[in-house]
């Protein structure tokens, strides 16, 4: 399994801006369909956005649509989540996660076998 380590999380103001950053172990790293989840204190884990191995393709949560951008580096082996226009109810653990495999038009957190620790992301109204 591929190993995750995120980091940028920290203290925000509404309305404010953050860029997390998820680095990854597997030189393969191109291979994968990345994605990021958040989990908010006594709630389910929760998609956010995913991203195809090449970068092409994205796909975005509801709640985050025109507020956040993925996207990846797959030279440096890392992905992004650039998180502007930040919420209070954006305050959540964010997670990046793995899939090895074809980009699908349909993905459930099921289909990522490789996660991160997680990063703390609070945002102060």
């Amino acid at each position: 399994q591929v190993q995750l380590v995120e980091s940028g999380g920290g203290l925000v103001q509404a309305g404010g801006s953050l860029r997390l950053s998820c680095a990854a172990s597997d030189d393969a790293f191109s291979a994968y369909v990345m994605g990021w989840f958040r989990q908010a204190p006594g709630k389910e884990r929760k998609f956010v956005a995913r991203i195809s191995p090449s970068g092409i393709y994205t796909t975005y949560g509801d709640s985050v649509k025109g507020r956040f951008t993925i996207s990846r580096d797959n030279a440096k082996n890392t992905m992004y989540l650039q998180m502007g226009s930040l919420k209070p109810e954006d305050t959540a653990v964010y997670y990046c996660a793995a899939n090895r495999g074809p980009w699908r038009l349909f993905m459930q957190i099921a289909d990522f076998g490789s996660w991160g620790q997680g990063t703390q992301v609070t945002v102060s109204s």
